[in-house]
């Protein structure tokens, strides 16, 4: 894979993920850059590695030399052509993200987002109740278990409702199993080896059962069982200023688990935030039954201690 241009700046993430689909992986710079010597490095990268896709990642107008070495590359003898792919279309496709630009200029990946039509909608009330009723029977043993557990590790109410935004930007009350001792100093961010945390509460963050509570909001009709995150309502606060575009995830109902809790980490920074709403994003624009039940196995193996990713 040729990538012409740091548009994107791929995360370690990222491209430990396309490490494992590309044998080579080559980003050319190329922003104020002399247009011969940009060619001249494609020119280098073609003949001494075999690339077959090149994304082009720049926001720079790519000159006409440049352009007709693409163009002729698709059309080489005895070697497979260059496919050409944008940036926008590479992450949907490789990375199943939607690209974000940094400096908000670009709105176009808004364009299909939009929420559930009336089939949709109904598809996915199906599921949340049968995945309700499935996952209480073979979940009530261990939120038993953890009710017990939180009021010996940490005195007091094992659950606690929260104010979490829905859908359309709206409050409700979202419920959660309690993972930190009471009366703790406030940080809207969770850290590693967060003091905060007791020892069952952080064996519920890691596989999410602090979430199951969260089978009533579904039932009541507040929350999908799959969906983005319903996150704190003070911290939406927050990421609404430093992402403008941040309430388009609003569009649809929260959910229990989702596209992007299984494919990324709990964040800890505004960039972690901007990571999982290119996910939920994603999500939104994507959704499928085959996507829904993607999310299920990819969540099942969260919840086994192996990772989602």
């Amino acid at each position: 894979m040729l990538v012409l241009g740091r548009k994107h700046k791929f995360s370690e993430q990222e491209l430990q993920k396309l490490n494992k689909k590309f044998k080579n992986i080559k980003i050319t710079r190329y922003t104020q850059r002399v247009q011969d010597d940009v060619l001249q490095e494609l020119e280098e990268a073609i003949s001494s590695e075999h690339y077959t896709l090149l994304v082009l990642n720049t926001k720079a107008k790519v000159g006409d030399d440049i352009i007709k070495f693409l163009t002729n590359l698709q059309f080489r003898e005895g070697r497979k052509p260059l496919r050409i792919i944008s940036i926008e279309n590479f992450m949907e496709r490789y990375l199943q993200k939607c690209y974000i630009p940094d400096d908000h200029t670009n709105l176009d990946f808004l364009e299909s987002i939009k929420p559930f039509n009336p089939v949709e909608y109904a598809l996915k009330r199906a599921i949340d109740y049968v995945a309700i009723v499935l996952l209480y029977v073979l979940a009530s043993p261990i939120i038993y278990y953890s009710r017990y557990k939180i009021k010996k590790e940490s005195p007091g109410t094992s659950m606690f409702k929260q104010l979490r935004v829905g859908l359309n930007g709206k409050d409700f009350k979202c419920n959660k199993f309690r993972s930190m001792h009471l009366n703790v100093h406030h940080d809207p961010y969770t850290r590693k080896n967060d003091s905060r945390v007791f020892p069952w509460g952080e064996v519920m963050r890691k596989t999410r059962i602090d979430e199951l509570p969260q089978m009533l909001n579904v039932l009541k009709g507040d929350m999908h069982f799959i969906g983005p995150r319903a996150e704190w309502n003070i911290l939406v606060e927050e990421y609404e200023k430093k992402i403008p575009y941040y309430n388009e995830r609003h569009i649809v109902r929260p959910g229990i688990t989702g596209w992007a809790q299984v494919n990324y980490s709990y964040g800890s920074n505004i960039e972690d935030t901007r990571q999982k709403l290119m996910y939920d994003l994603y999500y939104i624009k994507h959704w499928s039954v085959a996507l829904e039940l993607k999310v299920v196995w990819k969540t099942i193996m969260v919840v086994l201690g192996r990772k989602g990713l």
